[in-house]
């Protein structure tokens, strides 16, 4: 996954302004990623994703998906919701 693709897909926050936002804020649990422009905070797909960005010590580094199996991931997971 690029830094200028969305990493919450409801709110469309990509993964570096999630990045910028753990170096410059340093939460302290991953509720407050909320604060990044409400990411994590519709669907629910991205909560576990958020997390390991924020428990790496470089939230550049995390490994994530591909854009297109993180994509079919979230759908698969809403179908579910439905």
């Amino acid at each position: 996954m690029d830094d200028d693709q969305d990493l919450c897909l409801c709110f469309h926050v990509s993964r570096h302004k999630v990045a910028q936002f753990i170096r410059a804020e340093k939460p302290t649990v991953a509720s407050q990623l909320s604060q990044c422009y409400g990411a994590g905070t519709g669907c629910g797909w991205c909560r576990p994703f958020l997390e390991k960005m924020m428990r790496e010590s470089d939230p550049d580094r995390a490994e994530l998906p591909d854009l297109e199996s993180y994509a079919t991931g979230r759908k698969a997971y809403r179908d579910e919701l439905a």
